[in-house]
């Protein structure tokens, strides 16, 4: 797998925020991609040094379009840490 398909998108939420301020970033994997293809892809994609990768399958919820019910796609996403004083920047802020 490539680092364009092992890393989907980053998850940006206030908590992904606040974990930022602490070294540790979300993203959207493929559902497939191992901790060791996360952390190859965030590596070469962002040139930081990456110590831990935490992965965890989200599930769909049930959401209601009118009278239907409508089961959400479930998705993967990874938590990584990286080693004190690297930085990603998802927003372009230089």
């Amino acid at each position: 797998m490539s680092v364009h398909n092992v890393l989907v998108a980053p998850v940006v939420t206030e908590k992904s925020t606040v974990l930022s301020e602490a070294g540790k970033y979300a993203f959207e994997v493929a559902g497939s991609a191992s901790k060791t293809q996360v952390k190859e892809a965030v590596q070469k994609a962002f040139g930081v040094t990456v110590e831990q990768v935490n992965i965890m399958n989200v599930r769909g919820k049930m959401k209601r379009y009118g009278k239907r019910p409508v089961m959400q796609t479930p998705w993967k996403k990874a938590i990584v840490t990286l080693k004190p004083g690297d930085k990603i920047d998802l927003f372009g802020n230089a």
